[in-house]
């Protein structure tokens, strides 16, 4: 299986860090978020990762070189001319990816414990996606029936609801990690969104042809290390995933 990071990111919520570094390279227990990430997904036996460049990309470029691509094959899709969201910045690397197997896609700041291993035996290629979710407290939810195919979104706080006219009662809410598994099957559908989209848009577009399948992990835990006032947690959490090879569960 092969993965792409998004790590095009502004890291606005990162700031005074991301003034002068991508929050791709701000340190979380020593290491930067992406070589902890790169390093897991290594030990889980993926060899070919994209990575999606925007703020300070030339910074995540000489990071990479200047530790040989970590041993990896790393490719760069370039989006410093504009930012493209996750949709389209996942459509516009296919070309670097290739369209002919399943694909591992993460956002950069998020740390977990999950164990990629069990994620890629769980996924079912006859499913458009597997979502990893969990039943934290959010805002935002995915909705899933009882067979934990996805069904809609919905904002808490705000009483939104997609596809408009469901009853969000009637399903069961998830919080989205922003980590799945996209199958080539999806990808025929991001060719009838627009330029730019996000993952979210997409599965919520293909709900209704495709199955998109909620993976649930045991004890999972995860921190998105996307505020300046969450670091000081990050790096003991990142410290205790390190000691415990990287997380696995």
């Amino acid at each position: 299986m092969k993965a792409m990071i998004f790590a095009a990111g502004l890291g606005t919520r990162l700031k005074p860090l991301t003034d002068s570094m991508p929050k791709a390279l701000v340190p979380v227990g020593g290491q930067p978020l992406l070589q902890h990430l790169l390093l897991k997904m290594k030990a889980a036996g993926i060899q070919d990762i994209t990575i999606n460049v925007h703020h300070f990309a030339q910074q995540i470029i000489d990071f990479i070189d200047a530790n040989s691509n970590f041993g990896l094959d790393i490719h760069i899709s370039d989006e410093t001319d504009e930012l493209l969201e996750t949709g389209g910045g996942f459509r516009k690397a296919l070309p670097l990816i290739g369209e002919h197997e399943p694909v591992l896609v993460h956002n950069v700041d998020i740390l977990s414990n999950l164990d990629f291993k069990h994620l890629m035996a769980a996924h079912n290629p006859n499913d458009a996606a597997t979502l990893v979710v969990s039943e934290r407290t959010t805002s935002r939810y995915l909705l899933f029936d009882e067979n934990r195919h996805l069904c809609g979104w919905t904002n808490v706080t705000t009483r939104q609801v997609k596809p408009e006219g469901i009853d969000a009662e009637n399903y069961m809410p998830l919080a989205f990690s922003g980590i799945q598994i996209i199958s080539p099957l999806l990808f025929q559908y991001m060719q009838e969104m627009p330029k730019r989209f996000s993952l979210i848009d997409l599965y919520l577009h293909t709900l209704d042809k495709e199955k998109l399948t909620a993976y649930i992990p045991q004890h999972f835990q995860m921190m998105d290390v996307g505020k300046i006032d969450t670091l000081a947690d990050a790096d003991q959490f990142a410290e205790q995933l390190k000691n415990n090879r990287y997380g696995l569960e």
